[in-house]
């Protein structure tokens, strides 16, 4: 693109941002944004997204058009005229100004002409064609068409009081556009002064005692019509007192005493579970949260959300926060909301003074309040879940002690896990003896285990571990206890780093020549390295007379080894892009990781995180060597090409006559250690 043509683009781009950042109120960004999307139909046209197989229209906002889903349902771009405007036949968009009339005729032209019509019923049609300047909250055809039939009757049966009033209780005594429907504001209705709720929302939607509004802003010359998508009706009781009086509501009522919660002090959603959802949990679960005073202001403050959240406000899943101070994720799903992914409201939007009850029929019950268990049974970890039960730990699952969890993956486990006093051990050193956050952990921190072992954290830039587990997924903290989930089996430390090499056949030539280099007591001395370590393997792929060779030479086999061994503790899981680790002698070594594996210096790990009580161990096939000087970095995580098997003969001929490796060896390095 030349310069030319990229000065149209910038300034486009500009008029978006100015014109969007510009605007008032998050209606009026909707508005500018659909206004945007549809100025290449012509001028003062609105692109609109309409949901699939309904009449439910939206102006549309930057995620909504390029997702084209609102409430997880595909929509389709429709393109109508902005508010206020009209089409002129043979013209492109909608240039002309609507011409202003009256109330009364402006509802037969928004299409709320069966308002008009119960408008002339009620003889209302004299006040709203007259002098004075109004607000009339219009019932759309649609929304009149889908009350109740009973209610219907009811008010058109008594036009002169009942009608009257409903259709009184939708205007307010002067003119509010929708830059002064504030979100939280109420108005004084012209039935009684009783009040209107009004909420505008982040997204733009706006409504008026929960009922959306679809066709804002329609100006007459004396006031103004906002068409919704409800008829509304008076709000008079606290959320309080609608409980008190909901017999599909006695347990709520039982626990909300239980607790000892008071009256709510401010606007809130509640999601309020009915007698059905208490009954399909366990009823000792039930028992259990119930008798715990803690646990259930915690169980009840997680159906709260800190505002109000009509349904029609909800076009997308968005986490809320309770008053419990967790995350609710809250969505839709076409007409329905969700709660964590859950079609569980069976009723919407009744409405109180101080907020909006939802009713749900599946109780939410939050991490904070659960056992253990129960924390694990609801997580991705069902074999580690199995195992703990299968090793006798249920009660230390299901009571009040102050544990931590250290929960493995179920893809952490391989093959057939059958219960062995081996494996029961193992599972006991899963659980550490407190409750702990992995905020609060720190580098070289020691944990005990209930089977006794103490294990050791290890802070890395990209990852947090205790021995080779590395936390994989945020904490849950549960009533007593805390569990975190991790991505590996735990390989408890056996043994100090020569106690670990002695105990593998693969490493029996490695040993040896640890032993001739008199490096034995380095490796067995407390202390923290990491050990990449030949096996059998890589010593083979020297030739015969270069391994003898270096076996003879007691100082240039301790550098070469020197080389290998790194200062430092370094799991598999502290691994980076681009990782450098100080080895005891030479050059750093460049580390990375490639498809699941490790690399050092370019040569594959076969085998990570040999724990040890002063270190850990790696297996390498290959004897390490120093990278070239200009090595390309962005190849550090592992070779770009296919490797070259490590007992290759074009690998082992090049060990004694390597220049740039024998330079390395022959340096005595100022790190070198006592043996």
């Amino acid at each position: 693109m030349n310069a030319s043509s990229l000065v149209p683009v910038l300034v486009l781009v500009l008029v978006l941002v100015l014109t969007v950042c510009g605007a008032r109120s998050p209606y009026q960004a909707v508005l500018q944004h659909s206004r945007i999307r549809g100025r290449q139909q012509g001028p003062n046209v609105c692109a609109m997204q309409q949901i699939k197989g309904t009449d439910r229209k939206y102006f549309t906002n930057c995620k909504q058009w390029y997702h084209r889903k609102i409430c997880s349902q595909p929509t389709v771009i429709t393109y109508e005229c902005c508010p206020g405007y009209e089409k002129i036949p043979g013209e492109k968009g909608c240039p002309a100004a609507l011409p202003l009339v009256n109330i009364y005729n402006t509802l037969g032209a928004v299409g709320a002409s069966t308002t008009q019509m119960y408008s002339d019923r009620a003889k209302l049609s004299d006040e709203i064609q007259g002098p004075g300047s109004f607000t009339f909250f219009a019932p759309s055809n649609e929304a009149w068409a889908s009350l109740p039939t009973e209610i219907l009757d009811a008010l058109v049966s008594n036009v002169n009081i009942e009608l009257l009033n409903a259709l009184h209780y939708h205007m307010v005594n002067r003119r509010l556009t929708s830059e002064e429907l504030k979100h939280g504001s109420s108005f004084a209705s012209m039935y009684q002064d009783s009040p209107v709720h009004i909420h505008h929302y982040s997204n733009g939607i706006i409504t008026v005692n929960c009922a959306r509004l679809i066709k804002p802003d329609q100006h007459a010359t004396n006031g103004i019509v906002h068409v919704v998508d409800r008829v509304i009706t008076a709000v008079s009781n606290d959320m309080e007192s609608m409980i008190d009086i909901d017999d599909d509501l006695e347990t709520l009522r039982t626990a909300i005493a239980a607790a000892g919660l008071t009256a709510m002090q401010g606007q809130y959603t509640v999601f309020a579970p009915t007698n059905e959802a208490f009954e399909k949990i366990p009823q000792e679960t039930l028992n259990r949260i119930l008798g715990d005073p803690v646990a259930l202001t915690d169980l009840l403050n997680y159906h709260i959300l800190k505002n109000v959240h009509c349904a029609e406000s909800i076009v997308s899943g968005t986490p809320m926060e309770t008053l419990q101070g967790a995350m609710l994720e809250v969505g839709c799903d076409g007409d329905q909301i969700t709660l964590n992914g859950k079609a569980i409201v069976t009723r919407k939007d009744q409405l109180g003074t101080n907020g909006v009850i939802h009713y749900i029929n599946e109780l939410l019950i939050p991490d904070s309040v659960k056992t253990l268990l129960e924390l694990a049974e609801g997580s991705s970890v069902s074999v580690a879940t199995k195992l703990f039960i299968e090793a006798g730990l249920t009660p230390h699952l299901t009571g009040s002690e102050a544990l931590t969890m250290l929960a493995p993956l179920n893809d952490a486990f391989k093959g057939s896990m059958t219960m062995t006093p081996d494996m029961r051990k193992l599972m006991t050193n899963h659980i550490l003896k407190q409750q702990l956050s992995s905020k609060s952990l720190y580098h070289g921190q020691e944990l005990e285990t209930l089977g006794g072992l103490k294990l050791r954290v290890f802070v890395y830039r990209n990852n947090l571990c205790i021995e080779n587990t590395c936390i994989a997924a945020h904490d849950k903290t549960g009533r007593f206890a805390s569990m975190f989930t991790v991505d590996k089996v735990l390989t408890p430390p056996m043994g100090t780093v020569m106690d670990v090499l002695k105990a593998d056949d693969r490493f029996s030539v490695l040993v040896g020549a640890i032993q001739t280099a008199g490096m034995t007591e380095l490796l067995n001395q407390q202390g923290a390295l990491t050990f990449f370590a030949p096996t059998n393997e890589a010593f083979s792929a020297l030739s015969q007379t270069e391994l003898s060779r270096l076996m003879r030479n007691r100082q240039e086999l301790s550098a070469v080894l020197r080389y290998h061994l790194g200062e430092g503790m370094l799991v598999s899981g502290g691994v980076g892009s681009h990782t450098r680790l100080q080895p005891l002698q030479g050059e750093k070594l460049e580390l990375g990781v490639r498809n699941y594996t490790v690399y050092v210096n370019k040569i594959p790990v076969v085998h990570t995180d040999l724990m040890a009580t002063n270190g850990v161990v790696h297996a390498v096939n290959s004897i390490i060597k120093p990278l070239p000087p200009k090595v390309d970095r962005e190849q550090a995580d592992g070779p770009a090409t296919s490797l070259r098997p490590a007992s290759s003969h074009a690998d082992s001929k090049s060990f004694r006559n390597d220049d740039l490796f024998q330079k390395v060896i022959r340096s005595r390095s100022s790190r070198t250690m006592s043996q």
